[in-house]
């Protein structure tokens, strides 16, 4: 059974949202503060999917995401901001706290769904995930996924890379990124054709979260994040990923 937790403080999305859950079968926990979410998230973790509301009392949402990716309960956890800011700084200082999605209230159920599904995408990341996948109605990919070319390996049940011999531990959305890249390795991939296949939808004003989360990924994987070899540019299209080094 998928396991869920909500931290918002406001009590009526907090009950609209556990209904639709347990509605789909999931096992959902609550806390109404950043505190106390925090809390619970390490005393009855590890969750499959924390949804994280941003403006709350005694620990915003920012806070409390940064400080659960430091906990061995959440490290590798999916979270998903929910929040009424919709700049695009606040998206940004978001997922370099550590958040693989944001969105913006108010919301459709099925938005939120759509989000959920494309982090649950891998299969192999764990048998709890691999269960949501089926709840969410995820299809399996219909070709061979191709996870080691060149310098490059894929590790989805550890949600780690290996890169150049180098063994790098990545958010649930950087691997999603590293593995849609990899299926389409030393060719150009457009900025929609990666929001399709990470996060389901290709909505445009989005193509600037990918950046966001790119610029995270090569700071991780690059030997110099300014002058990438792996993960490069490609201008007016999107992005390559190189199975070995590209130098100029």
């Amino acid at each position: 059974m998928v396991k869920v937790l909500i931290v918002d403080d406001d009590s009526d999305i907090r009950d609209l949202l556990r209904m639709d859950f347990e509605v789909v079968g999931f096992d959902v926990e609550t806390a109404n503060n950043g505190l106390e979410g925090l809390k619970v998230a390490q005393a009855l973790g590890p969750f499959d999917l924390i949804l994280l509301d941003v403006m709350m009392p005694k620990l915003d949402g920012f806070e409390v995401c940064k400080r659960l990716r430091n906990t061995p309960e959440a490290s590798h956890t999916p979270i998903i901001l929910l929040t009424a800011k919709g700049q695009l700084e606040d998206k940004v200082r978001g997922f370099t706290s550590g958040a693989d999605d944001y969105i913006v209230k108010p919301f459709e159920f099925q938005e939120l769904m759509v989000r959920m599904r494309a982090l649950f995408r891998r299969s192999g990341l764990s048998t709890k995930a691999s269960a949501g996948q089926q709840q969410l109605g995820s299809a399996k990919p219909t070709h061979p996924e191709l996870l080691s070319e060149g310098d490059l390996r894929l590790l989805p049940t550890s949600l780690e890379t290996v890169v150049g011999g180098r063994l790098i531990k990545l958010t649930p959305t950087e691997f999603e990124i590293l593995y849609c890249l990899m299926q389409h390795v030393n060719e150009a991939v457009s900025l929609p054709i990666i929001l399709k296949e990470v996060w389901g939808y290709d909505a445009d004003e989005d193509v600037r979260m990918v950046r966001v989360h790119v610029g995270g990924l090569r700071n991780k994987i690059e030997p110099d994040p300014k002058h990438p070899v792996y993960l490069t540019t490609v201008t007016n299209v999107g992005y390559r990923l190189y199975a070995t080094p590209q130098t100029t």
